[in-house]
């Protein structure tokens, strides 16, 4: 890999600095899920107040990659890759995706960086619209698939491995297997281990959560006075702050409760800031309040690479 240098002055013109990391939130692309399924067992007449719907139930969201770069230490880690590219017409529209091939490379170029330069690729979970562009088709729809970064070392949490092999019921049509099989053929895949794993890289450590998926992996961008946490599912957009606000798709609601209530108090002590996975407004955001009613203080994008 090639020394990182800077971005040229003025490119990138918002961004969030932490320990050694520039931190910046890439929308890949859109897609629409329904709204009940979304806020579980809120009504819509609260829900929709923040977040409208179409009229087929569905609300937008966004498809967001955390690009992280360590240039002194020439890491350069995406948190997540979207819904990838792997979709026939009448698939995508299902879900009204829209992905934008090119964002992630827009952003690199951005940054003086290009997609050979990418080292490590933090895999959340196996969701197709987180990882859905870990790989492309290498030739035709519905044929083989490849890597897209294969020069970059795949973290992932082994037990979420493991379930994505073998889903539940209830969640077996967000695994889509040519989404990861190429990552195992590859040898590619890095395996993080147990209920307290250690820290990969100076400045990233990882947080778990089971409420959604088994073994959710969230990395944590850490600084001497401040850190940032990729919460993945635990909390898909800023209608999702409020505790009670969880998802029909989580596996295990109550404990995704638990565990956002555990996110907060960490927020609160520690001025955490949260990164988001699917807001189509804000990159990343504060979150003050208490814990039992939480709320965000301030939300601002770092960055978004527009369509060409």
């Amino acid at each position: 890999m090639r020394v990182l240098r800077r971005a040229p002055h003025g490119r990138l013109t918002t961004m969030l600095r932490v320990g050694p990391f520039e931190l910046h939130s890439i929308v890949t692309g859109t897609f629409r899920l329904d709204g009940g399924a979304m806020f579980g067992i809120v009504p819509k007449v609260l829900w929709s107040r923040s977040t409208p719907s179409d009229d087929q139930n569905r609300i937008p969201l966004a498809t967001r990659t955390l690009l992280a770069v360590n240039r002194p230490a020439n890491r350069v880690i995406l948190v997540d890759t979207g819904c990838g590219t792997k979709w026939l017409p009448e698939a995508a529209a299902r879900y009204a995706i829209v992905h934008d091939a090119t964002a992630i490379d827009r952003a690199l170029k951005l940054a003086g960086l290009a997609g050979d330069d990418v080292t490590d690729v933090v895999v959340t979970h196996l969701h197709f619209d987180h990882n859905g562009g870990l790989t492309d088709w290498a030739n035709m729809p519905g044929g083989p698939t490849q890597v897209r970064y294969p020069r970059a070392r795949h973290w992932i949490h082994r037990r979420h491995w493991e379930h994505a092999q073998r889903p539940h019921l209830k969640d077996r049509a967000s695994f889509l297997r040519s989404d990861f099989e190429a990552l195992a053929d590859g040898g590619l895949l890095c395996f993080v281990d147990g209920e307290e794993p250690a820290s990969p890289m100076d400045g990233l450590s990882w947080h778990l959560s089971h409420g959604h998926t088994p073994y959710q992996l969230h990395p944590v961008f850490e600084g001497e006075r401040s850190e940032v946490i990729f919460v993945g599912d635990m909390v898909p957009t800023a209608a999702h702050v409020p505790v009670p606000w969880v998802m029909a798709y989580d596996l295990r609601p109550m404990t995704t409760m638990d565990e956002k209530q555990r996110l907060v108090a960490r927020c609160l002590d520690r001025g955490t800031k949260i990164a988001m996975p699917h807001d189509p407004i804000m990159g990343i955001m504060s979150v003050g309040g208490s814990v039992e009613r939480p709320e965000v203080l301030a939300g601002f994008e770092t960055t978004v690479v527009a369509q060409p």
